[in-house]
């Protein structure tokens, strides 16, 4: 496998493993007073879009974080 393909996974499996991870965490929220009381099926998909969100940044965090940390040692 090249570079690229190698590279392409890591950024997938990472955004994957965070938006997990931050589904997990976001559902610990006591969220309910926020929306109607019989309307579960929003709440469940505010949760996944915050945590889709949440996890995007905190995996392009970590991603950018390790390419600067390569870089760093190219010279």
């Amino acid at each position: 496998m090249g570079y690229i393909q190698v590279q392409s996974l890591i950024g997938l499996f990472s955004h994957m493993f965070f938006i997990g991870l931050s589904y997990w965490a976001v559902q610990s929220l006591n969220t309910e007073y926020l929306f109607k009381k019989n309307a579960p099926q929003q709440l469940r998909v505010f949760y996944v879009l915050l945590a889709i969100a949440i996890g995007y940044t905190v995996s392009s965090f970590f991603l950018e974080f390790m390419s600067y940390s390569r870089n760093l040692f190219i010279f």
